[in-house]
Order: C-alpha cells, then structure tokens, then sequence
C-alpha cells in the first residue's frame, strides 16, 4: 500500500489463540460472539499476530513482532502457535528482505505476542533478531515490564527484551511525539503502561497501528473492552476520545489481531462506532 512517501505492508504471521471472554471482559458472549467469532469447543478465537512494515528512503521499519518462536512447546499448545509460520524472517523474504536490513523495530508494548518476535535463538543463545536495528519502546513501559502487576505478569519474557538491552539496542522514548518525520507515537495507558500506537501521516490522511488499543475491528464499538486491560475505566476514557477524533480525520485503523480484517475505517451511528470500510493492506 503506498501511503504518500511511505510503502505499508502487514505480515501475517501465525494465527493464535486467546479466551473470547478475556479478549472482550464484561461484554457477554451473545454480543462478542456475533460481533467477531463464536469460539471454539474451549471459548478461544483466532487471533492474528501481525506486525506492520513500513518503508521510505533508507528506513525499513517495523512495528511489532508477534509471538516469535521461543515459546515452551506447552504454551505453544496452549495458544495454538504454529511455529512454521510465526517466525518473521521467512516473511520478509517476499519483500526482498532478511534480518539484517531491518533498521528500526517500534514495539508497541513487551507482551510476548508483540515483542516474542523481537529476539531469536540462535547457537543455544537469545539474541536481537535484527541486528542492525534501532528498538524503541516507552521508557516507562519498560519500567513496568521489569516490575508488572499480578494483572500481566504472566505476558511479558525477559528473554523477548533483556537481550535488546544487554546490546544497548533499545532508544528508550518518553511519551507522545514525532519518531521521524511523518511518523508520531501515541500512548495510551488502559491496556498496560504506556504503550505506544504508530501514526502515520501522509500528508493527506492518517493511519495508526492501534496494537492493543482496539486489538480488533469489533473492538472499535467503544464498550468492548478487553478483560487483559490493567486498568479497563481508562481504556474506556482513552477510546471515548480517540475513536472520535479518527472518526473526524477518517483515520484508517491497522488491527494487530483481528483475523478477519486487516484494516478499516470508521462509521458513526445512533449506536456509537463501528466499521465503514474494510481495508486490505497486503494480499
């Protein structure tokens, strides 16, 4: 997809698995269910894992990881990961690129299904998956990685980042602003601290790569919130005010998880919001 000077593409690594019940907290099944995907025998949807590649000049960036390959076979199961397919590398071959051209990786926040991607195993060692790259992640966010709530805890991996910042690898930035030119960082605070969104300006309109903000096209509907959110009345707040604005800027909204669709924009009716047009980014 060209967007002004910027070629956007998604990768669509594996699909996995998560609780439609966590994926949308108070909202019952009746109303998710309809609304995404009806779950399994076990109440789990197919969730995407997909990262965002974006490039320009000599910049070859990309946003998020997935899950990567270094999960327990245990948890592999549990989330139903098909290993074959969530490594990134193999993916970037139909760009013509490897690893090492990647130049700048933007993680949205160190749960282990955006950042697992980020390092490798390579001769019995973890190590930065993209050797020559730049990671940026919210400084505060990295803060609470090292020391999480009992409420996420069980999502982040040191493995996924500590090698990054063993290497001095990570640029760590400090709230909202311009990452380069044509491109700005947005936080939000509801899901997990300080995690960052990526906007990008074509000088015409407007994409952002919500990550967990609105993890999937459904979740534009303002009360979908997800059980996973530390502090769910703030993602509430957060949604009240950007969903809104991108409404007004007919913003395109990129969905790290949605299975189904890839990107969309934004209708508003008597019910509040939901999706206009359904957007391919990559076939």
């Amino acid at each position: 997809m060209k967007f002004g000077k910027f070629s956007i593409d998604v990768i669509d690594t594996t699909i996995f698995s998560l609780d439609g019940g966590a994926m949308f907290g108070v909202v019952p099944k009746t109303m998710w269910s309809k609304a995404y995907h009806p779950g399994d025998e076990n109440n789990r949807i197919p969730m995407a894992a997909r990262p965002m590649l974006v490039r320009w000049e000599s910049h070859n960036l990309l946003v998020d990881c997935g899950n990567g390959t270094k999960l327990s076979e245990k948890l592999t199961k549990i989330y139903g990961i098909d290993n074959e397919k969530s490594a990134l590398a193999p993916h970037l071959v139909k760009f013509g690129l490897k690893p090492d051209d990647i130049t700048d990786v933007v993680l949205t926040h160190l749960h282990f299904d955006h950042s697992g991607g980020a390092t490798d195993m390579q001769d019995g060692k973890v190590v930065p998956a993209f050797p020559n790259a730049k990671y940026y992640v919210q400084k505060k966010h990295l803060e609470w990685a090292r020391n999480p709530t009992e409420k996420d805890r069980a999502s982040f991996f040191p493995e996924n980042y500590e090698p990054i910042a063993a290497e001095g690898m990570f640029e760590l930035i400090d709230g909202d602003g311009e990452l380069f030119e044509g491109i700005n960082l947005i936080t939000a605070n509801g899901h997990t601290s300080t995690m960052q969104m990526v906007q990008i300006d074509s000088g015409e309109r407007k994409l952002i790569y919500v990550a967990d903000f609105c993890p999937t096209s459904a979740h534009i509907h303002i009360p979908f919130v997800m059980g996973y959110d530390n502090m769910p009345l703030i993602s509430l707040e957060e949604k009240r005010r950007l969903i809104p604005q991108a409404y007004e800027e007919n913003s395109i909204f990129v969905f790290e998880h949605d299975a189904f669709v890839q990107a969309a924009t934004i209708a508003s009716n008597e019910k509040g919001f939901s999706v206009k047009e359904k957007i391919e980014i990559s076939k």
